[in-house]
């Protein structure tokens, strides 16, 4: 009959090998900090992909902005519509037009220039209170482009949105006076 020593002294030994034996010991440590790496990877390449399609947004705002500080937009008598399909028209792939939401609004100065926050308190955009209104010669004019991002890698206390739904609202803005072309109601 064997001893209730010998067990315990086996198990001894069985745990003093497996802490000596580092054959596995690279294997554990990779799957330590794997994960940890890989969201951290993600998170970035994330933050930097949205910070790109800002600056692209930004550029097309600029590019269909120049359309009425030329007076273009107003000598054509484009629509909302028509203005919302020529922003449409310059945006790259990156983009769903049918997300893209376009207010301009018109003053008689810059000190006149308000712009709201677009976004309720429940998280959403708020496109009630979105216009067209290009101004003529000489008028203030407002921009403003807004795209909700969908973003994914929000988790593990990284979380960038600012809606609902795991969403960040891009907004591109250009701000202007109109140049003194030939046709339209001049501001005062």
């Amino acid at each position: 009959m064997s001893s209730p020593a010998a067990p315990f002294a086996s198990f001894r030994r069985l745990l003093r090998q497996f802490r000596c034996d580092r054959k596995g010991a690279s294997a554990l440590e990779f799957a330590i900090v794997a994960p940890i790496f890989l969201a951290l990877l993600f998170a970035i390449i994330e933050t930097a992909l949205m910070f790109f399609a800002s600056q692209v947004l930004e550029t097309v705002t600029q590019d269909a902005a120049r359309e009425i500080l030329t007076g273009q937009a107003q000598n054509a008598n484009m629509s909302q519509a028509q203005f919302a399909t020529y922003v449409c028209n310059q945006v790259p792939a990156l983009f769903n037009c049918n997300n893209i939401s376009i207010d301009v609004e018109s003053y008689n100065s810059f000190s006149a220039v308000s712009f709201p926050n677009q976004i309720d308190a429940h998280g959403n955009l708020i496109s009630s209170n979105l216009g067209y209104n290009p101004g003529g010669p000489g008028c203030i004019v407002l921009v403003r482009v807004f795209y909700p991002w969908q973003l994914f890698v929000t988790g593990l206390g990284y979380n960038i949105s600012n809606m609902s739904n795991n969403q960040r609202l891009l907004i591109a803005t250009a701000a202007f006076q109109n140049e003194p072309y030939t046709s339209g109601t001049p501001c005062s």
